[in-house]
């Protein structure tokens, strides 16, 4: 079995991209967005991408396992930022050059502070000592997700650290039409990354769950390949996003042999997204979640996946607590 590539820093897009001086329409307030040309990135070819694996891109937030404590941990993305002078500065430079390359930073002094349990990501580059930023001026890192930290609470919506498990969506073995709701020990997904999804989440392009009943879960990422993928040719892809089911999705990563990886998203392609209907939500899902702990009275999510254990639901996104 092919091991995937883990998502520890900024993935590069398959084609050369160029910056328009146009509004972004994925990130607000942003003055400018990045297209792909037709362009193929020569690193692609390099990394042989016709051997690559194709899965669809998640629209979530990134999460990473690895150990905290001794323990499997659910850690959450959270990179170092610039604090608003050196950004500001950054910004400048980048405007007039237009590009980051040769930007000087003082690490020690232009970044905001993080938490002491702060790690920096797998293949972020060090100085001195001291990690130092991408070319986007971020230096990727994870923060453990801890039961009483507020700011992570949909994290920890997912995670069952008193049994060490965590709620992960999957596709059924031998049949990768419908999907599971799966308690998955969080020692069978060690240095695995992964894809946090849900009601809560970035504007919840998948329309799971309610404000009443918020619903989220783990994706590994490579874990929904795509069948029959389009060549990596910029019109046939093109076409491939606009022409069925199949290209409702935010886009696609590439998992190369060399554990490289690349990906394409439908910004990158001028094409809206979220889109009306999604892929992922359109496929039917079983309930695979028994818990021995579940409590009558208790609204965690385990508990309440927990008392669906076995129902099947025609769509992913149709997935509710009222039966």
């Amino acid at each position: 079995m092919r091991r995937l590539g883990s998502v520890q820093q900024k993935v590069s897009c398959v084609f050369m991209t160029e910056v328009k001086e146009e509004p972004s329409r994925k990130r607000d307030c942003q003055p400018f967005h990045v297209v792909a040309t037709a362009i193929v990135n020569p690193a692609v070819l390099e990394a042989d991408i016709n051997c690559a694996l194709a899965t669809e891109k998640l629209d979530g937030t990134c999460c990473y396992v690895t150990l905290y404590k001794g323990k499997p941990h659910l850690w959450a993305r959270l990179d170092r930022k610039p604090n608003k002078q050196a950004e500001k500065r950054f910004k400048k430079y980048q405007y007039s050059q237009r590009s980051s390359k040769g930007f000087t930073w003082n690490v020690q002094e232009d970044f905001k502070m993080v938490p002491d349990m702060w790690i920096p990501a797998h293949m972020v580059k060090h100085h001195n000592g001291h990690p130092i930023p991408d070319e986007h001026g971020h230096i990727p890192g994870w923060v453990p997700v801890e039961d009483d930290n507020k700011q992570y609470c949909w994290h920890s919506s997912v995670v069952d650290y008193s049994v060490g498990s965590a709620l992960v969506l999957r596709p059924v073995v031998n049949n990768e039409d419908t999907l599971e709701i799966a308690a998955v020990p969080l020692a069978d997904l060690l240095e695995q990354t992964l894809e946090l999804i849900g009601t809560n989440v970035n504007g919840n392009p998948y329309g799971l769950g309610s404000k009443k009943q918020p619903i989220h879960f783990l994706v590994s990422h490579g874990s929904l390949c795509i069948r029959n993928p389009p060549p990596v040719d910029f019109q046939q892809l093109y076409s491939w996003f606009r022409g069925g089911s199949e290209g409702l999705i935010e886009g696609i990563v590439w998992h190369c042999p060399d554990g490289s990886l690349f990906k394409v998203h439908r910004h990158h392609m001028g094409l809206e997204w979220p889109a009306e209907g999604t892929h992922l939500s359109d496929k039917p899902v079983v309930v695979r979640v028994a818990w021995a702990t579940v409590d009558d009275n208790s609204k965690s999510l385990f508990a309440s996946l927990s008392r669906l254990n076995g129902h099947c639901f025609s769509r992913l996104q149709d997935v509710h607590f009222d039966l």
